[in-house]
């Protein structure tokens, strides 16, 4: 994971730390109820990831389950939004995802990551934030987004690279 001027460490055994850890319970919690909803529970599933992402998703919001994330408050949701089944979002460095977005099954989004240096690696989490902007279809099962994706595109693959523009 680049480091630039949105990139932040969050080291182990600080009040940081404890509260990510906190946050990941909250959510496990939240999306294990979500993931016995089903496709026709569409009222029930908006009711679950509006209370795992601290604001109400607007009601052409759609999300099949099962739905896996890390934390959940550092998700923000636009209008028109699919996410596919059995996808994953490391949330822990902040996710926005603009409107008229489609997110294909299996897709998996990461924020977050350890650094490499086997010495550095177990002393706490390097997150930055993933911005996808609107009218973004992320296709490919499969697929792994790990950086920002610019609007009005069409991506895929691991890690998830342009495709091709979207006109509308």
């Amino acid at each position: 994971m680049a480091n630039d001027d949105r990139t932040r460490i969050i080291p182990r055994r600080t009040p940081e730390s404890a509260a990510m850890l906190a946050n990941i319970k909250r959510a496990m919690a939240i999306t294990a109820a979500l993931n016995r909803l089903t496709f026709n529970d569409a009222d029930a599933v908006r009711a679950l990831f509006s209370e795992l992402i601290g604001k109400k998703v607007d009601d052409s919001f759609l999300l099949i389950p099962p739905f896996y994330t890390t934390g959940g408050v550092d998700i923000s949701i636009g209008r028109n939004v699919f996410v596919n089944q059995n996808c994953t979002f490391y949330d822990l460095g902040g996710l926005d995802i603009a409107d008229d977005v489609m997110i294909g099954p299996n897709v998996s989004i990461i924020t977050s990551g350890h650094p490499i240096e086997p010495s550095q690696r177990h002393n706490g989490v390097i997150a930055k934030p993933i911005v996808i902007e609107r009218n973004v279809w992320i296709v490919a099962a499969g697929s792994v987004v790990t950086k920002d994706v610019p609007p009005n595109t069409l991506v895929g693959g691991n890690p998830a690279r342009f495709i091709r523009s979207i006109a509308d």
